[in-house]
């Protein structure tokens, strides 16, 4: 009897699946349709467009005349371009280096002491405090600091004054030796709360027993965020370089607001040079040339970003085994 009733529930289960619409696999590309044409719309036929543009002598009138690779010579022996790229890689420093070192030391201060002895929710509203200049404009953050540090009423000059160190004043962003500096520093304080969120988000899948087993064995708070936080996180971390970096390489609307390539192209940055090229010069084909090389960098650096990040995965789950 039992054998019997199995049977048929087999047979019912047969005919139930028998009677649902089988959703077929191909349906599901449909779904990608949307994104992967916006993606050739707003990225692949423009980038085409431009790298086209790049082997012609234009100047955004009349018929563009090919030129061949004569923009990309003029570009290897263009002085401005290697000083504007060598200010870039500065740009790397801060927005990538120095945010990741402050924001691992702050959201490990964060994640084991502000979290453990005031509550999650003070953590919580600290993380959000460093991550709001992400959430800011850049073009109200820039006009903001300009007037912080503007040389005459300036907060800071005002500020450094009021405590008796009116030696100190200067003009953050009109002096060619410390303006590119001042312009590091607000990129600093506009990029670190990435990193943070990141990697809080990170320390909460770390293994608690990971850190008892270290605090048992005698292990302080340096040797536990050396030992056990840092390699856990390792995906994390290039995660956070790759997209700094690619940022950093890219930036434009800081130096825009903040100087304007100035004073004197001493915070003249790739991007900013393609677009003064482009629109102000009218020197089309060379500045598509600049932003050309420009993209090919940070396709170079995601690369070699993934490909990093790849091998921190692979690492930890080796560990992990």
């Amino acid at each position: 009897m039992t054998v019997t009733v199995e049977r048929g529930a087999g047979v019912v289960g047969k005919h139930r699946d028998a009677s649902r619409p089988r959703r077929p696999r191909d349906s599901y590309a449909l779904f990608l349709l949307p994104g992967v044409l916006a993606f050739l719309v707003v990225v692949i036929v423009p980038f085409l467009m431009n790298t086209g543009v790049s082997f012609t002598d234009w100047q955004g009138v009349g018929s563009p005349s090919w030129s061949g690779l004569a923009n990309y010579r003029e570009l290897l022996d263009d002085s401005d371009f290697w000083v504007s790229f060598r200010h870039s890689l500065f740009m790397v420093v801060a927005m990538a280096a120095v945010p990741t070192v402050i924001g691992l030391v702050l959201a490990a201060a964060l994640f084991d002491h502000v979290a453990k002895h005031f509550g999650s929710r003070v953590a919580a509203v600290l993380r959000a405090c460093f991550y709001l200049p992400q959430v800011l404009p850049i073009a109200v953050a820039g006009i903001v600091w300009s007037w912080i540090l503007a040389p005459e009423n300036g907060s800071l000059n005002e500020l450094l004054r009021a405590v008796g160190l009116g030696s100190w004043q200067q003009d953050w962003l009109g002096d060619p030796d410390i303006a590119l500096y001042s312009v590091m520093g607000v990129m600093v304080w506009v990029q670190i709360g990435f990193p943070l969120v990141v990697f809080m988000a990170g320390l909460e899948r770390v293994d608690p027993q990971l850190y008892e087993a270290a605090e048992l064995d005698g292990a302080g708070w340096w040797r536990r965020f050396w030992h056990v936080t840092l390699p856990q996180i390792r995906p994390e971390i290039s995660v956070v370089l790759t997209w700094c970096t690619i940022a950093a390489l890219k930036v434009f609307g800081a130096v825009y607001v903040l100087t304007k390539g100035g004073p004197g192209g001493a915070t003249d940055v790739p991007s900013y040079f393609s677009f003064t090229t482009f629109f102000e010069k009218t020197q089309v084909g060379y500045g598509a040339a600049i932003s050309t090389v420009l993209t090919v960098i940070i396709l170079a650096v995601s690369l070699i970003g993934l490909r990093l990040q790849t091998r921190a995965e692979d690492a930890e789950e080796g560990a992990r085994a």
